[in-house]
């Protein structure tokens, strides 16, 4: 396993090297850096680009139509609001909504929100779902996939349980300004699984899934259970745009409790931790960034139902484990990290590129599997076109490779 996820990060780190070359040759090439232009610049007059240019909000609604590993085929709505402050120091805020219908007969409806409000002073963070959800269990811990040297027949579909719920998910933090970047608050995070069905389960014949022998264990209903709770937020936040950053940094420590309250809910408490970090590669042209994400997710103490446990793909906007499919890794402790390097491909940055790297690890105590002892690799690339240069909004097409399985993935906004 350590000699294969070596091998994938060399490779990454070639491609990565070849793209910095390339690009920087385009740079060094261009004597006079050519105007930024956005989808707007090449379908209207030349003479509205300046006033395009200093606004301070920009809505976007457009059709949804790709496909992820855990929804298939899926199509509907999604919109974003992008505004500012008046104030040059003001920073942007998003607000997004989106309805989508699935091919697996999933209806998901999605509203996001990170706002900044009274200049800079009052941040708000939310996610708020209301899934009619269908996904697989596959396990808890990153050994659920073997090498292929103990199993090279082996598929996904092996291990594969199929379960449908319904999903309410409300989670909503807002946090203070208590100096420069730092910001300090509280939150209310809602998480309810209703009508839960084990497709798979057949306890008249011994038939056991894993959800259900789980939920036995540990005291919960298999069929319902909700975790409702409120946490403590700490922020650091220093990115120079939310939207798309090319330099800051931002931090995030949130301690939930989710207090026992009735027979659906068992006490229990979480740790979520984050970074993220953004480098300019070029001092001429910020677009050459190095980007870095981490997040751990921590169950300290008491009980989790199997579906509020830490998995890969449930983060705020659903953009982590890149070539793999949602939900796939799951455990009692979660450690995510990516590297991704983006840089222009067009010399009005109109078009750019990136190619990325994550990794995954979970913990299973009941099989005694610990953090870090299997590590779950990725790679990827991706096409951004650049929907506005205000906010430097782009259209985001990724494609990422992982242990068998693969994804395509279409949105809105960069992954993190």
């Amino acid at each position: 396993m350590r000699k294969k996820i070596g091998k994938l990060f060399l490779n990454s780190l070639i491609i990565w090297i070849a793209c910095i070359a390339n690009a920087r040759a385009q740079t060094a090439g261009n004597t006079v850096r050519c105007p930024v232009k956005d989808i707007a610049d090449i379908i209207k007059r030349k003479d509205s680009i300046k006033v395009a240019a200093q606004k301070n909000s920009y809505l976007l609604i457009i059709p949804v139509v790709g496909s992820q590993p855990a929804t298939g085929f899926m199509y509907g709505v999604t919109s974003q609001y992008t505004f500012k402050g008046i104030k040059p120091e003001d920073k942007y805020s998003t607000v997004n909504i989106s309805t989508i219908y699935t091919s697996k007969k999933q209806l998901l409806i999605n509203l996001k929100n990170n706002v900044l409000l009274h200049n800079n002073k009052v941040f708000l963070s939310g996610d708020w779902r209301v899934y009619f959800f269908s996904q697989s269990n596959y396990g808890l811990g990153t050994n659920i996939i073997p090498s292929k040297k103990n199993n090279p027949g082996f598929a996904l579909a092996d291990i594969e349980e199929p379960m449908e719920y319904n999903y309410i998910k409300l989670h909503q933090t807002v946090s203070w300004k208590v100096k420069g970047n730092f910001y300090a608050g509280g939150g209310i995070h809602i998480d309810a699984y209703n009508k839960i069905k084990d497709q798979m389960l057949d306890t008249a014949n011994n038939v056991y899934t894993q959800h259900y022998s789980y939920s036995k264990k540990y005291g919960f209903n298999p069929g319902h259970y909700s975790v409702s709770g409120v946490s403590v937020n700490l922020v650091y936040d220093s990115r120079d745009n939310q939207i798309n950053a090319n330099h800051g940094w931002f931090g995030n420590i949130n301690y939930r409790i989710n207090p026992a309250l009735n027979k659906k809910q068992q006490a229990n408490t979480s740790l979520y931790t984050e970074l993220r970090y953004f480098k300019p590669l070029d001092k001429k042209n910020v677009q050459h960034v190095l980007a870095f994400w981490a997040y751990g997710q921590f169950t300290t103490s008491g009980k989790t139902p199997y579906l509020n446990l830490p998995a890969i793909g449930w983060d705020q906007r659903s953009r982590a484990g890149k070539g793999y499919t949602q939900g796939l890794f799951r455990g009692f402790n979660l450690i995510y990290t990516e590297i991704e390097y983006r840089f222009p491909i067009t010399c009005n940055q109109l078009v750019s590129g990136t190619v990325f790297s994550d990794f995954t690890t979970t913990s299973n105590k009941d099989q005694h599997v610990k953090m870090f002892q299997y590590i779950q690799p990725a790679i990827g690339l991706g096409i951004r076109v650049l929907l506005d240069k205000a906010t430097r909004t782009n259209f985001v097409l990724n494609y990422g490779w992982g242990r068998k399985s693969n994804g395509f993935y279409l949105n809105a906004v960069e992954t993190f």
